[in-house]
Formats: structure tokens, C-alpha cells, sequence
């Protein structure tokens, strides 16, 4: 084999890299655009869920906070007589602990048994003012994949669609690009969905930690009635 050959076959290997196609990189902003009309709710119920989130992480956070002497003062008001005292104090708390007792206090003298049914009911509300909004989450975590799916069906059907119309010119370049273009609908409502999942599922495990701490203050409530003075 002499020089020239091994040269030009040098440069035949080099100039079909050069004619390689190169892949082409696409942005997420991109990629949104090429999700088509489906993207548009999927973009809505992300920024609802960022605010139902955001807005109920601060509420809750409100009201996680209390004094740990609350209940002691409490005790103490209510056996030197100071209902007022031990009310202003229940006002002054400014949470669902606070609104709880001072429901009770504003029922001293009735049947324990009335005592325990108001603050219950009271419970009642509180918890059902704490979830507020999450049905919001739980329908963006179940809905957002099911309207990423049908995004891709949809997109599936105008590729197959391009495919037949192409006729004899149709080659797979043409399917291809309607597939990943289709699918880009499925990735966002995953993802959607899935953060939607996680946020609702945070939420009502703060929700249920509020809970508990009511019932046991409920309790104890009920017990410093039933303490003698």
C-alpha cells in the first residue's frame, strides 16, 4: 500500500466524520413549545399548586407555634377563678390550641359532657380550615399524568397522521420527530404530578401532627376540669 492510498483513505474516514449529522440540543423552553396546547394546563396547575403550597406551609406553620406553658397557665387561671384572664389569654395565642381551650372555657359550668361536644366540634373546623386548598394537590397529582397522556395520544395521532400523509416520501425521520415531540406532554405531567404528590402528602402529615396535639390538649383540658381546685 503506498503513501497516497493510506492519505486518501485517511482522508475519507475524515471527511465522512465532517458529514455526520450533529445532534441538535434542545432547551426546556424549547421542548415546552413542543408540547403543544396540553403544556398550557399543565402550566396552570403547577402554578396553583406552587401557591396552594406556599400558602399553606406558612399557615400551618403559624399555627404549629404556641407557648409550651400555655396549658400550665391555663390550669392555674382556671383554678384561682380568672376565667377572664385564662380567655384573654386564649385570644392573645392566636391558634387553633388557643381557639380550642377558649371554646371549652366559654362552657365551664355546663355538663362535661356539653364541654367535650363544642370543643370537638370546634376541633372540627379548625382541621377542616388547616386542609383548605389540598384537594387541589390530590386533583393535580392524580390529573396532571392523565393530561400528559393525553397530550402524547394526541401528538401520537397527528405523527401517524404526518406518516400517511407523507405517502412515498414518508420515512421514519418523520415519525421520529412526532414521537418525541408527543411524549414531551407525558414527562411534564409526570413531573407535575409528582411534585404535586410529595407537596399534598407533606401537608397533611403537618395537618395530622396539628391534630394530635389538639386532641391531647382536648384531653388534658378535659382532665383540668375534673381536678379539684
Amino acid at each position: 500500500m503506498t503513501i497516497l492510498s493510506i492519505l486518501g483513505q485517511v482522508q475519507g474516514v475524515a471527511s465522512t466524520a465532517t458529514a455526520a449529522p450533529v445532534a441538535q440540543e434542545l432547551s426546556v423552553w424549547e421542548l415546552c413549545v413542543k408540547g403543544g396546547f396540553i403544556m398550557i394546563p399543565l402550566a396552570l396547575l403547577s402554578l396553583v399548586c406552587i401557591y396552594v403550597f406556599i400558602e399553606r406551609f406558612i399557615a400551618l406553620r403559624k399555627a404549629s407555634r404556641q407557648d409550651p406553658q400555655f396549658m400550665n397557665r391555663i390550669r392555674d387561671y382556671i383554678h384561682d377563678g380568672e376565667i377572664e384572664s385564662a380567655m384573654k389569654l386564649c385570644r392573645s395565642d392566636k391558634s387553633p390550641s388557643g381557639r380550642l381551650v377558649a371554646k371549652g372555657i366559654s362552657r365551664i359550668g355546663r355538663p362535661m359532657s356539653d364541654v367535650l361536644v363544642t370543643i370537638e366540634n370546634t376541633g372540627n373546623i379548625e382541621v377542616a380550615e388547616l386542609g383548605k386548598s389540598l384537594p387541589w394537590l390530590a386533583t393535580t397529582a392524580a390529573g396532571a399524568p392523565m393530561l400528559g397522556f393525553l397530550g402524547t395520544v394526541v401528538g401520537m395521532v397527528e405523527a401517524f397522521h404526518n406518516l400517511a400523509s407523507a405517502g412515498s416520501s414518508a420515512n421514519i425521520d418523520v415519525l421520529a420527530g412526532g414521537i418525541y415531540e408527543a411524549l414531551v406532554t407525558t414527562v411534564a405531567g409526570l413531573v407535575v404530578g409528582v411534585i404535586a404528590l410529595f407537596a399534598y402528602n407533606y401537608l397533611v402529615a403537618r395537618i395530622n401532627t396539628i391534630m394530635n396535639r389538639l386532641e391531647s390538649q382536648t384531653m388534658e383540658f378535659m382532665d383540668l376540669l375534673n381536678e379539684p381546685a
